[in-house]
């Protein structure tokens, strides 16, 4: 408690200093990035996606938004669908983190592979410093996620995120009730307050796990997916398959471990380990050493079948739980578009969801993207490397979807930005931001359909693989 008393730059010593104290020495000489930071699927870090964008806010570029040369479009509306920012592990991984950690300092051999710096700092310098009590929580990396990422949206916006539409709380602000995610809403509001130097805004939001955490109420997705042990077959398959074994048998043979002793879990728990250090405190982890490029593709394979087959394309109650979701955003968007008479008042200029890579999945796969012709399963990991469904590019920390609603002179048009990149709808690939009326059109099926009760409280049955891939 005492701390609060000391001044902000002793405040800063000091946690430097502790930071500091707990940084195994081949970290503090190993600034650089480890050469896997782009494969860690749910737990890669929003710049190894997007590293130009982490730049100045100053040089946020709105050629991204590309309209048709020969209209005069003005944006109307912005909905913002984002994940949490990075998060310290849950307990789940955080168990199995001290039960990895325990091995090796307690069995690993110091052989051959003893001669090893970072083998030597995992055995005698590394510390097991997660606790149980983080639990998922999001860390400060991860609310400059949230903040970087408002102010880059209000640069980019600045008509639609602007002090008055803020100042007069015309923006929405809804979030999952898990507190990394309404720690995420209040940095991106934190952002949005930097941007416009203006302090004295009072925000609020509004926590709506109907919206943000369909899954859970979604009986068929629960009892056909979540809690069915045939539905992620493909990824036990794998998970004890060949190419899971070599990864195993090589990370055996770096820590001078018996093979046995290894066990899928904690082999992935090594590979998060590098993960968290790098997300958390922007370390090159010592942990990272026990893997290469050719190892981080099958983890990451690993994990992309998990949310495939859990949250994605596999199972089609997984896309139509989020329907609650979709039919939000469209009517939303239906609001902000139609005409109005000059004494109606102006449609909400902005809103911004927050909620988990398992509110987005989802949600995307409803959308019809990242759908590959061949999907990825337990037998066919070779073929599937120039795959669009990877994790890593589509839900890091802080990933967003974007919907830019435009008034032009030929009608409205919508522009779909993934992680601050232009995307197209599928079915209308020629523009960029096609009329609002032909993507309606186009997702018509779902929008006079995709009744969540129907879909999530009818049939539970025949809710397996999706037979249309």
């Amino acid at each position: 408690m005492f701390s609060v008393l000391l001044p902000a730059n002793s405040l800063l010593v000091a946690a430097l200093s502790l930071l500091l104290s707990r940084l195994p020495c081949s970290s503090l000489s190993a600034p650089d990035i480890p050469h896997i930071a782009s494969f860690f699927g749910t737990k890669t870090r929003y710049e190894e996606v997007n590293p130009h964008l982490l730049r100045d806010v100053s040089s946020v570029n709105a050629s991204v938004l590309k309209l048709p040369p020969t209209e005069r479009c003005s944006p109307v509306h912005l909905t913002a669908v984002i994940r949490h920012g990075s998060r310290y592990p849950t307990v789940k991984n955080i168990r199995r983190i001290q039960k990895l950690s325990e091995l090796v300092r307690r069995e690993s051999s110091r052989g051959s592979a003893g001669s090893e710096d970072w083998l030597r700092d995992i055995q005698s310098r590394w510390e097991m410093w997660y606790t149980e009590d983080m639990d998922g929580q999001l860390v400060m990396k991860g609310r400059d996620d949230l903040r970087q990422l408002a102010r880059r949206l209000a640069a980019l916006f600045p008509s639609l995120l602007s002090e008055e539409n803020i100042r007069r709380r015309r923006i929405s602000f809804l979030t999952s009730s898990k507190h990394r995610c309404v720690s995420s809403v209040e940095a991106f509001q934190e952002g949005l307050q930097q941007h416009r130097g203006d302090h004295e805004v009072e925000y609020s939001h509004e926590v709506d796990d109907e919206l943000m955490r369909f899954f859970e109420r979604c009986r068929g997705y629960v009892e056909g997916v979540e809690n069915n042990r045939t539905a992620l077959l493909e990824v036990e398959k794998f998970k004890h398959g060949e190419e899971m074994e070599g990864v195993r048998r090589r990370m055996a043979e770096r820590l001078g471990l018996p093979q046995h002793r290894l066990t899928p879990d904690l082999v992935e728990a090594a590979f998060f380990l590098c993960s968290y250090e790098l997300s958390i405190k922007s370390l090159h982890s010592p942990w990272c050493f026990l893997f290469d490029e050719n190892d981080a593709k099958v983890l990451e394979y690993k994990s992309d079948l998990k949310q495939y087959w859990k949250r994605s394309h596999g199972h089609v109650i997984s896309s139509l739980s989020s329907c609650p979701l979709f039919h939000h955003v469209f009517r939303t968007l239906d609001k902000a578009g139609r005409p109005r008479r000059s004494t109606e008042a102006s449609p909400e200029p902005a809103s911004i969801l927050v909620g988990h890579a398992e509110t987005l999945l989802p949600l995307l796969s409803l959308l019809g993207l990242y759908k590959d012709r061949t999907p990825p399963s337990a037998d066919n990991y070779r073929s599937q490397h120039g795959r669009s469904f990877r994790t890593s590019r589509i839900v890091p920390y802080a990933a967003n979807l974007l919907f830019v609603l435009y008034d032009c002179q030929r009608g409205p048009r919508l522009q779909l930005l993934i992680n601050e990149s232009p995307a197209r709808f599928p079915g209308l690939e020629a523009e960029d931001a096609p009329l609002y009326r032909d993507v309606r059109a186009t997702y018509r099926h779902l929008l006079d359909g995709c009744d969540f009760h129907r879909e999530c409280e009818g049939r539970t049955r025949g809710r397996g693989p999706n037979t249309e891939l």
